[in-house]
C-alpha cells in the first residue's frame, strides 16, 4: 500500500540572526534599529533586558525608556519618542510592540528611520501579530540596511537539552537524559513555556535527581502528549487507564471538536508511521512528512504504530470521521460522542 503524499514539514537551517544578536550583546555593541520576532519569546524577552541593561545607565529609566503598543501606535507619538534626547545616559530604547510597520504612512515610516538619531535604539517588537515583510519593499530593504532582524526560533535538540540541564543545576537539582526528553515530550520545546515546569519541578522535588514522578506530579502536559498517553492506553488494551486520560482531557476544558481533532491527527500520525514501517522508511523520513523536531518523538510513534494493524488504523480513521461529522452536524453532547468512540477504539482491538 502506498503512502499518502503530504506536504512535507523539513527543518530548515538554523537561521544565524539571534546567535549574532547574543554575540554583539555580549561585546556590548548595540545597533540603532532592530525587528524582534519569532516563537522563543523567552530568549527575545532576555535579548530585550540584557540590550536595555547596556543602554540604560544612567539611572533614569523612566526617562530613556519609551514603549508602545501598535493599537497605540501613531507615527507623530514614535517621532516624539525617538527625537527625546536623553537624560543622564547616552541612549534611549523607544520599543513598538505589534505594530505592522507595512501599515499606515509607509514613506513617512522610511523619512524616520532614514534619519534616526545616533542616541536612539528603535526596536519593533512582533509579539502577537506575525512579522511578514515585503521583501521587495523600499521600507523591508532598509530596516535589512539599517539595522538588524532577529529570528527568536525555537531551538535544536542539543541547545535545548543543554539549557534544560543548566536551568535544573541552577535550582540545585540533575535531571537524565531520558527525564529532560519526557518532560520536552510532555510541555513541548519552547523555552517560554518550559521555564515555568521547571521551576515548578525544581520547588517540588525532594532529592537532588529529578524523577519522572517529580514531573507528572507538578507539571501541565500539552494536548498533544495527552493524546499520545490515550491512544498509548488504547493500543496496550488498557482500558481503565484510557478512560481516566479521556476524564484528565475533558477536565482541561478543550471544546470535545478540539479533542476529537487532535484524536483524529494522532491516529493519523500512527497510521503513516505503519506504513512507513511497511515500507521500510526511517525516523528522518516520519520527522519530516510531520514536522517532528525530535528523533525521539518519531521513535516513539514508531514503537506506538507496532501495535496495530493497517486494518485497525483504517477502520478507526473512519471512525473518527463519522465522529466529527456527528459532532458538526447534530445536537449530540460532545462528550458523549467522545466516550463512545474510545469504547469502540478499546473494543475493536484488529489483529
Amino acid at each position: 500500500m502506498a503512502i499518502p503524499k503530504r506536504g512535507t514539514g523539513t527543518k530548515k537551517g538554523e537561521d544565524p540572526s539571534y546567535n549574532e544578536l547574543r554575540r554583539a550583546l555580549a561585546e556590548g555593541s548595540v545597533g540603532s534599529l532592530y525587528v524582534f520576532y519569532g516563537e522563543e519569546t523567552y530568549l527575545r524577552d532576555r535579548s530585550l533586558e540584557t540590550l536595555k541593561g547596556l543602554l540604560l545607565t544612567g539611572g533614569l529609566d523612566d526617562f530613556n525608556y519609551h514603549a508602545i503598543a501598535g493599537k497605540d501606535y501613531t507615527l507623530s507619538r514614535l517621532h516624539e519618542m525617538v527625537n527625546a534626547v536623553p537624560m543622564m545616559s547616552e541612549r534611549t530604547v523607544v520599543v513598538v510592540t505589534d505594530w505592522d510597520m507595512d501599515k499606515g504612512d509607509r514613506e513617512g515610516l522610511i523619512e524616520l528611520l532614514e534619519d534616526l538619531p545616533d542616541y536612539v535604539c528603535l526596536i519593533f517588537v512582533y509579539d502577537t501579530i506575525e512579522y511578514k515583510p515585503d521583501n521587495r519593499s523600499k521600507l523591508a530593504k532598509l530596516v535589512k540596511e539599517k539595522g538588524q532582524v532577529v529570528n527568536f526560533a525555537r531551538q535544536d535538540s542539543k541547545k535545548l537539552m543543554r539549557w534544560v540541564d543548566a536551568r535544573f543545576q541552577a535550582l540545585g537539582h540533575e535531571i537524565s537524559t531520558g527525564d529532560a526528553d519526557y518532560l520536552i515530550s510532555r510541555c513541548g520545546d519552547l523555552m517560554t513555556g518550559l521555564i515555568s515546569e521547571i521551576e515548578k519541578i525544581g520547588a517540588y522535588a525532594k532529592r537532588r535527581q529529578v524523577t519522572r514522578q517529580d514531573i507528572d506530579a507538578v507539571t501541565t502536559p500539552q494536548l498533544d502528549a495527552v493524546i499520545f498517553n490515550l491512544t498509548d492506553a488504547i493500543a496496550a488494551k488498557n482500558f481503565d487507564r484510557s478512560f481516566l486520560i479521556l476524564g484528565d482531557l475533558l477536565h482541561m476544558q478543550e471544546s470535545p471538536i478540539v479533542l476529537l481533532a487532535s484524536l483524529s491527527k494522532q491516529v493519523r500520525k500512527l497510521y503513516t508511521a505503519r506504513l512507513a514501517l511497511e515500507e521500510g522508511k526511517d525516523v528522518k523520513w516520519l520527522m519530516e512528512l510531520w514536522a517532528i523536531r525530535w528523533s525521539f518523538q518519531a521513535e516513539k510513534l514508531y514503537e506506538a504504530a507496532r501495535r496495530f494493524s493497517l486494518e485497525w488504523y483504517h477502520w478507526a480513521l473512519l471512525r473518527c470521521e463519522e465522529a466529527d461529522l456527528r459532532l458538526k452536524s447534530t445536537g449530540t453532547d460532545g462528550q458523549e460522542v467522545l466516550v463512545e468512540l474510545l469504547l469502540e477504539m478499546a473494543q475493536h482491538q484488529a489483529p
